[in-house]
């Protein structure tokens, strides 16, 4: 009797749960249907992990030259010491990395 009740307080929870943690994992990122094709390949692959970080301090992003950014972007940081960003050569044209290159760098303008 009390497995019974427990089932009843606490399924609905555990659906929920599950439910919610699916749609984070198969539903697309949204994307604006305003957003420039350089805005659509940052909020395709990269805000994700980087979007509340701080790409937005002209400092930081001004001492990183577009070749740095590129090979980063193309490579991946394990080439550059910094194994936690992933290579996106294989899913990125080298003329959508340097789109993507213009974009970061108007972010600290905004």
């Amino acid at each position: 009797m009390r497995s019974r009740w427990l089932l009843i307080i606490f399924g609905p929870a555990l659906l929920m749960l599950l439910g919610s943690l699916a749609a984070m994992v198969f539903l697309p990122h949204p994307v604006p249907r305003t957003a420039t094709p350089a805005q659509r390949l940052y909020l395709s692959n990269c805000a994700t992990c980087h979007g509340s970080r701080d790409l937005t301090d002209a400092r930081k992003m001004d001492a990183l030259s577009d070749e740095y950014l590129y090979t980063l972007i193309k490579n991946g940081g394990a080439t550059l010491g910094k194994p936690g960003m992933p290579a996106f050569g294989y899913h990125l044209n080298d003329e959508q990395i340097r789109e993507l290159i213009r974009y970061l760098r108007t972010l600290p303008r905004r």
